[in-house]
């Protein structure tokens, strides 16, 4: 890969536009002889692939199952291997949460537990946002310090929400909690290192708590935490490339992670609709990278629902023509990861990528499709070389060397 340092020399400020449509979880696997790709009715994508260039991207390895931070941070150009950020900063910027050094917060989910106390639903059916308000609300009321150290909820979307421990001695070198499968109980915290052995006993002591007060509150009757983390220190996009980002996103997460790039982000998109209308509200004001988030995609696979992922990829179709109608210099098209219905959840497969600029060739793809990717003329490659390939084909990459 680049060296960031090669990258921040031969990048060029220019007014070219370059615009990353991330459509979450893109990838998928035959459900009765065809992908959700190729179940979809997207004439104006396949158009696009027609008109463009196009690969299948691997966003960590080749067989490796990415989470949604390596696989946005490999799309930006940064070695996810490196930048190991976690979910619960993410999520937690996403939300508007300032996080001040040593303090530690966590990605957590509504959950529906058993008697015994197994998961039967690690998302809690969905609960509807307003009812996870109400339930941060009565958590906050009933908790407030535990252990000597500040707890705050704050809530997400649905089953989600962020949940924040300020005080001394904190760590977030701790184990998940969320087994990641309904079947098993929760996890109990464990210590990665001396310096958490505090964290623990306060997460212990949380859990208990917690239990007790959602214990009737059935279906979000317990809470499973992950990505437990501090703020971190990375570089934004201004800074190894000259660029001057625009986030456009639904979802608290993927905010967070552009906050955290140093990406300025569009508030009040709730629709796939509210998304392309505000690049086009956007679009003349002086950015110069657009970063589209679709999140339904994912939430579709995850679910196991192949016909509402497909819908989703079709809705999404429907709007491409107001992209091209703006005339990015470069148009790319591709997801952080896949996410089969037939696995709900992510898998290692890679991700169908396209890309569209007057200074790319030309490939044979007609269709917008793994299969047809497969056979593009940008092959197969590592997600971290797509920031490479937007800069150069917007002509903002200098020549390298005499």
């Amino acid at each position: 890969m680049l060296p960031e340092v090669l990258l921040k020399e031969l990048t060029v400020k220019t007014d070219s536009k370059i615009v990353l449509l991330v459509i979450d979880g893109l990838g998928g696997l035959p459900h009765k002889g065809k992908t959700e790709l190729e179940a979809a009715f997207k004439p104006n994508l396949d158009a696009l692939a027609k008109e463009g260039i196009c690969g299948l991207m691997d966003p960590v390895y080749p067989g490796i199952t990415p989470g949604s931070g390596p696989g946005h941070l490999a799309l930006f150009g940064y070695d996810p291997l490196k930048y190991q950020v976690k979910r619960g900063v993410i999520e937690a910027l996403g939300l508007g949460v300032e996080v001040l050094p040593g303090e530690v917060v966590a990605r957590g989910n509504f959950a529906t537990l058993s008697e015994e106390g197994v998961v039967l639903d690690r998302r809690a059916g969905r609960i509807p946002s307003e009812r996870n308000r109400e339930l941060c609300e009565e958590l906050n009321l009933r908790l407030g310090e535990v252990e000597g150290v500040r707890v705050r909820f704050f809530p997400g979307k649905e089953h989600r929400f962020v949940v924040k421990f300020s005080g001394q001695g904190l760590s977030d070198e701790v184990t998940d909690t969320d087994p990641q499968k309904e079947g098993y109980r929760p996890l109990d915290p464990q210590p990665l290192s001396e310096k958490a052995e505090r964290m623990v006993v306060v997460l212990r002591a949380f859990l208990r708590m917690v239990h007790e007060v959602l214990r009737d509150k059935r279906p979000a009757n317990g809470i499973l935490l992950r990505g437990f983390s501090e703020i971190p220190c990375i570089p934004s996009l201004s800074e190894l490339y000259k660029l001057t980002p625009l986030c456009i996103a639904t979802y608290p997460m993927y905010k967070g992670l552009a906050r955290l790039l140093g990406m300025e982000v569009v508030k009040g998109c709730e629709s796939i609709g509210d998304v392309f209308e505000a690049l086009k509200v956007n679009f003349a004001k002086g950015y110069d990278f657009f970063y589209l988030h679709i999140k339904a995609t994912d939430s579709r696979g995850e679910d196991g629902d192949f016909e509402g992922k497909v819908k989703v990829i079709e809705e999404v179709d429907r709007f491409v023509p107001l992209l091209k109608g703006l005339s990015p210099e470069v148009i790319v098209v591709t997801g952080d990861h896949s996410t089969p219905a037939l696995l709900k959840g992510h898998s290692w497969h890679p991700v169908p990528f396209l890309l569209r600029s007057p200074y790319e060739r030309i490939d044979d793809v007609e269709r917008f499709t793994e299969r047809d990717c497969l056979r593009g003329g940008l092959g197969r490659f590592r997600a971290q070389e797509a920031m490479t390939l937007m800069l150069a084909s917007a002509l903002k990459l200098k020549k390298f060397g005499a």
